[in-house]
């Protein structure tokens, strides 16, 4: 059993005490493709994509917006390259800011919802795990 053993196949949740690393060593030993992407350096929207275009490894033509953002995650494949055994995403360290409030992070979230509603349409597995950063921003 992992840590992804008693949830949904297509969910989008708070890491809580689970970490990044434990999330990764459970996406590999379920076969599942892992992606990262820290947002520890972001103050604002466009650091948050910034952040997002880095670890989630989208193409070079990602336009930082959401509708891009999901045409772009839809677009990512799992591990096996098309049906389950799927996706596993860790979103840490999201901003609390002005630059970065409560109804931008809702309307993130949303997205990554709309994308495990695509997957699982597909028969694809896809979790999205997020965090949001406590303190201070890091410094990039």
């Amino acid at each position: 059993m992992t840590a992804l053993s008693n949830l949904p196949p297509q969910a989008v949740l708070p890491l809580g005490e689970l970490t990044a690393e434990t999330v990764r060593r459970a996406a590999r030993t379920d076969g599942q493709r892992f992606l990262h992407a820290d947002c520890a350096a972001a103050v604002d929207k466009a650091g948050v994509m910034a952040a997002l275009a880095r670890g989630l490894k989208l193409p070079r033509h990602f336009g930082r917006n959401l509708d891009a953002l999901y045409d772009c995650v839809t677009d990512l494949e799992s591990a096996s390259g098309g049906s389950a055994p799927g996706l596993v995403l860790v979103i840490d360290h999201l901003p609390a800011s002005a630059g970065f409030d409560a109804t931008q992070l809702e309307a993130l979230l949303a997205v990554f919802t709309d994308a495990a509603d695509d997957f699982a349409g597909r028969g694809v597995g896809f979790r999205v795990f997020w965090s949001v950063r406590t303190g201070a921003p890091a410094s990039p």
